[in-house]
């Protein structure tokens, strides 16, 4: 560890931070502070960035709903928060390679601002609320950053190998006058966002406790009848009233009976709207949001409270495939050999059910385990869900089912935050694919499987951070089927639920 970075976790205790009161985390600016010292220390010994260099990040824009006057709840662009932890739209940050010297420039509002939206803070307001060097206009950063004679502006761009996407690359009139280089951030950033400080570990565990205990009121307040909806509504109640949680990390995922076999299901075309029956297993995909940093919890149950033996086998095939990963992490471990160990558990398990018969090393080579786990087996977690990092250069995507749909094909490293999130789906599109394929069909036992047609699915979703050994385990809730049946038993019928309380 650095000087500079050692100066930095001391500064933490000390200074400004982000609350919001009650019980929520109080989060230092010093995070922030020590985000850019990382960033300049790795930039500093690239061969390709010259003396006085400087960084220029532009922040997230206030937008509208399509043509009208209503604005869209504003969430700050990824990396400029990372960088800066600015909750304001509208703003740009620069950074000094050589010294770390950090310019955050504001939008000059007009007077009327004053009398719709509040009061106008002066520069100095936000030079100590973020704890950064400078605070100037956006409209003099071509004054500023001329001023400062900088060699070259790193600017972001890159692309987002989950989305596909292209980060936007900071722009403003006059940058014309400056070289630009557009090629060298974008690698040096997103590798220090993969490996986490110990301030954002305490971040992420934050909001891994609220939403683990949101999940918790949600298996409390079930009961048949409700709607899908309504429980996605308490979730999002918990984390915003006892976690300051305003948003979530993705749009919620609430999923009952055979809605639970889609994995994305919960948007606008499938928008968590059926009614909960007997019987139903619910697969509830839910995670808060704190000060940007997020969590993904998946919580799997019986509606009634009580497992029927084909929900109990399910689950506890993906219950083995879950605990045998986390046993198994730790640096230097290959993540897609962490895939092809979930997908070989829940062949066996599948095998001893009787839905499948065979061997399950011919099964693997047909690539059988895609059937039942058709997605990856997690991802990086951070600032973003789907964190970044996950593909650098010189990582490359697994072509092949399953493995493809894996979000990072990375060796482990202590520092990382990933999901581990294997699942079994009975999904008839994939289904019936394979029982039209003569090579996957010799092993699939059609009779028992047609037993679990609109079962739906089983995923156990977990938040771990890599440590020096192993792995810390960051989600808390209950999660084999004694655990989960007692906890469902007691809340239902010895205390009032959160929902008839609170909602």
């Amino acid at each position: 560890m650095t000087d500079r970075v050692r100066r930095s976790n001391m500064a933490a205790s000390e200074g400004p931070s982000f609350w919001l009161g009650n019980e929520t985390l109080k989060v230092p600016a010093a995070l922030f502070a020590l985000n850019r010292t990382r960033l300049c220390e790795r930039l500093r010994s690239n061969k390709d960035v010259p003396k006085k260099s400087i960084v220029l990040l532009q922040g997230g824009e206030q937008t509208n709903r399509y043509c009208t006057d209503t604005g869209v709840l504003f969430r700050q662009e990824s990396y400029f928060h990372w960088t800066f932890g600015v909750t304001e739209a509208d703003c740009y940050g620069a950074v000094e390679v050589d010294s770390g010297n950090s310019i955050l420039f504001i939008p000059r509002l007009p007077d009327s601002y004053a009398v719709w939206m509040g009061k106008i803070q002066p520069p100095e307001f936000f030079r100590q609320k973020y704890a950064v060097n400078e605070v100037r206009y956006t409209d003099e950063i071509s004054s500023v950053l001329a001023s400062k004679n900088p060699s070259v502006l790193l600017t972001l761009r890159g692309v987002n190998t989950d989305s596909g996407s292209v980060t936007r690359e900071a722009s403003f009139e006059g940058i014309s006058q400056f070289v630009v280089n557009n090629a060298v951030l974008h690698p040096e950033i997103a590798e220090c966002r993969v490996i986490k400080t110990d301030m954002e570990l305490e971040v992420l565990r934050y909001t891994n406790k609220i939403s683990s205990e949101a999940h918790k009121e949600v298996m409390k307040a079930v009961k048949i009848g409700m709607k899908e909806y309504e429980l996605e509504s308490l979730f999002q109640h918990y984390c915003y009233k006892r976690g300051g949680m305003r948003h979530t990390s993705y749009t919620c995922i609430c999923g009952s009976g055979h809605n639970s076999s889609v994995l994305h299901y919960g948007h606008a075309g499938a928008p968590n709207e059926k009614t909960i029956e007997d019987g139903d297993l619910c697969l509830f995909d839910m995670g808060g949001e704190y000060y940007c940093y997020g969590s993904d919890i998946t919580c799997t149950f019986p509606a009634n409270g009580k497992f029927t033996p084909d929900q109990r086998a399910i689950y506890e095939a993906v219950l083995k495939s879950n605990r045998a990963v986390l046993s198994a992490v730790k640096p230097g471990v290959s993540w897609p050999d962490m895939h092809r160990l979930a997908d070989r558990i829940h062949l066996e398990e599948l095998t001893k059910i009787g839905i499948l018969r065979g061997n399950v090393d011919d099964m693997v080579k047909v690539h059988l385990g895609a059937l039942f786990m058709p997605h990856g087996l997690g991802h990086l977690l951070g600032i973003d869900v789907h964190d970044v990092g996950g593909y650098p250069e010189g990582v490359e995507r697994i072509d092949l089912p399953g493995l493809r749909s894996l979000r990072t094909a990375r060796l482990l490293v202590q520092g990382m935050v990933l999901t581990v999130e294997p699942g079994i789906y009975f999904i008839d599109h994939l289904l019936d694919q394979a029982l039209a394929d003569p090579a996957q069909a010799c092993f699939i036992n059609n009779e028992v499987l047609s037993r679990f047609r609109g079962f739906g699915g089983v995923r156990i979703e977990d938040d771990i951070a890599v440590t020096a050994n192993g792995m810390e385990l960051l989600t808390c809730v209950p999660r084999t089927v004694e655990e989960i049946e007692s906890f469902m038993a007691e809340a239902h019928g010895v205390t009032k639920s959160f929902a008839s309380a609170s909602v």
